[in-house]
């Protein structure tokens, strides 16, 4: 369940007085993760007021805007496109789908090969595929429709891919024969280098639940379920095992969180009424969105220093970031003010030593006191 569908950066970092970085070329505003409701072990972040912060290493986003030709506009000639970029790897190696999945206008999915040669690539016989995301060892995930009567009807399938060969997934747990009005949906998401994939499937009240697939031995986990939800979507899995997504609490309120060794976290930016990770790397930063004001603005979620960013690209009116590789490259996509659906690419953000850098610097300004997560545990969202 990927969310569907942001003027150029200024770092500025909120709290006690520490001043704007730089002035680049889209807007980065970094802001503190307020505390998580549901996980052990303190974690303080306190900025002493009045500290100077100069970051020389620190550069400015750059978006670049990524269709594939093949995207016409739907309905022909006076409609609108539709491209997703959804997963990238350590090479660069992008994956995605075209299409907006309304009835005459299929999901196809693609690889993409920078700057911009993309390869068809949709599961056998299928009416519609969505490439979700792709690992450093040559695996990707996705799931299909056998349909395209429309987003509302058509049900969704898992896969994996190798080699050129698809496999279809689909979590032992799915009802075959769902009541009226609530469709059969399984995706796969994420995959690790050692090929273990996340997922989600829908129960038969169409409600979500995640899990991880092991593709060696084709064994699927227990249910993924945030403490707090009545729905959960695991979107992202990285190398070390920890996982990203977002679920919908009692109240239908949608929250991001990670989740490690099975200790839940909620990550949500202070004033968003919605949040949803998608996206999560080995140096555990985190993208995906967020909607503040009624506007849905992509964000960049860093666990080791607690801050969020909001990343938008110029023009566009709603933005979702997706998928980011350990070079901090980021994928997704944004509605520009044509109504267009364009995929993104984003580059020049603080790569992990850079950050490793900003937060040694926190720690030389004297007035950064950190309690370290204890091992196994992601701990709070300081406010």
């Amino acid at each position: 369940m990927k969310p569907s569908n942001r003027s150029t950066p200024t770092f500025a970092h909120q709290g006690c007085g520490i001043a704007a970085w730089l002035t680049g070329k889209a807007s980065l505003t970094p802001r503190r993760a307020p505390k998580s409701s549901h996980s052990p072990a303190p974690a303080i972040i306190a900025l002493a007021c009045g500290a100077a912060l100069v970051a020389t290493t620190a550069q400015a986003a750059s978006f670049v805007t990524i269709n594939d030709p093949a995207d016409k506009p739907f309905p022909f000639p006076n409609g609108v496109t539709f491209t997703n970029l959804l997963g990238i790897n350590n090479s660069g190696l992008i994956d995605g789908f075209y299409g907006s999945g309304q009835a005459g206008d299929p999901n196809k999915g693609f690889f993409l090969t920078l700057p911009n040669m993309f390869t068809p690539e949709n599961f056998p016989g299928s009416a519609q595929t969505q490439m979700t995301g792709l690992n450093n060892t040559g695996t990707a995930v996705g799931y299909l429709y056998k349909t395209n009567n429309g987003v509302p009807v058509d049900n969704q399938f898992g896969f994996y891919e190798q080699g050129g060969v698809f496999t279809e997934v689909n979590n032992p747990k799915t009802p075959t024969s769902p009541p009226p009005g609530i469709l059969i949906e399984n995706q796969l998401l994420g995959v690790t280098d050692k090929n273990i994939a996340v997922g989600f499937y829908n129960d038969a009240s169409g409600n979500s639940h995640g899990y991880t697939y092991d593709i060696a031995t084709k064994a699927f986990s227990a249910d993924i379920n945030d403490p707090f939800a009545v729905s959960t979507v695991a979107a992202a899995i990285n190398n070390s095992g920890e996982i990203d997504g977002f679920y919908t609490d009692s109240k239908g309120v949608i929250h991001g969180f990670l989740d490690k060794g099975g200790v839940f976290s909620t990550v949500d930016p202070l004033g968003s009424t919605e949040t949803e990770l998608l996206g999560l790397n080995d140096e555990g930063i985190a993208v995906g969105l967020d909607v503040v004001g009624g506007v849905m603005h992509g964000i960049v979620f860093n666990s080791v220093l607690d801050t969020f960013t909001t990343l938008d690209p110029p023009g566009s009116s709603a933005t979702t970031l997706n998928g980011i590789n350990d070079l901090n490259q980021i994928v997704g996509f944004y509605v520009d003010a044509a109504g267009n659906t364009d995929g993104l690419l984003v580059t020049g953000i603080p790569e992990p030593a850079t950050w490793a850098m900003m937060f040694a610097g926190f720690i030389g300004l004297g007035g950064v006191a950190l309690h370290r997560r204890r091992k196994g545990a992601i701990p709070p969202l300081s406010a």
